[in-house]
């Protein structure tokens, strides 16, 4: 069983910049992909950014260019680098792991908001 723990989320203010981190409990070597949630009040839970344990990255079009998701297996460690921020950025961010389809492991969530 693998654990999920998300940090580093904040305010930021529009056009500034965030790291999130996903630190798990066990290895994450073996879980196929490690991906990024989010979930803004009153809508739906969407895949933000994922990475597979090859290294392969696919981001969701609202955040390409600005975003960027990294993994490194030696620290157990999921990272989401954000760059310009915007306010439709606000939202819940999840950190998920899974080894085919589903989602086998949720973190707890960390609160990203971008306001002035």
């Amino acid at each position: 069983q693998v654990q999920l723990v998300e940090s580093g989320g904040g305010l930021v203010q529009p056009g500034g910049s965030l790291r999130l981190s996903c630190a798990a409990s066990g290895s994450i070597f073996s879980i196929n992909a490690m991906g990024w949630y989010r979930q803004a009040p009153g809508k739906q839970r969407e895949l933000v950014a994922a990475i597979t344990s090859g290294g392969s990255t696919n981001y969701a079009d609202s955040v390409k260019g600005r975003f960027t998701i990294s993994r490194d297996n030696a620290k157990n460690t999921v990272y989401l680098q954000m760059n310009s921020l915007k306010p439709e950025d606000t939202a819940v961010y999840y950190c998920a792991g899974s080894y085919y389809k589903d989602v086998d492991y949720w973190g707890q969530g960390t609160q990203v908001t971008v306001s002035s």
